[in-house]
């Protein structure tokens, strides 16, 4: 009598709903990421409409406010687990 669910060969979709333990190949979930600042460059005010556009690397479940070091503007709010990013914030995953 064949399985309704292959236990082998889960969906992709069902393994990201596991929990982190439970899944075949244990893998945790979070990540570092590279945060693109949107905000304004205070040391050159010629510039100030371009933007600032420092990339700082944040964890994705930081616990403090990360800051942008060009400008003071803050860039991630801590929640109960992932990061809130604020507006107009862009972020990539970081590869190895």
């Amino acid at each position: 009598m064949p399985l309704a669910v292959d236990l082998l060969h889960p969906t992709l979709r069902e393994e990201k709903r596991k929990c982190k333990l439970k899944r075949l190949v244990p893998s945790p979930n979070s990540f570092f990421m590279d945060v693109k600042c949107p905000g304004r460059n205070r040391s050159y005010p010629i510039l100030s409409n371009l933007g600032c556009l420092k990339i700082q690397i944040v964890f994705s479940h930081a616990q403090t406010p990360v800051v942008c070091p060009g400008c003071d503007r803050i860039l991630c709010q801590p929640t109960g687990g992932r990061t809130r990013l604020a507006n107009g914030c862009s972020y990539r995953k970081k590869t190895r």
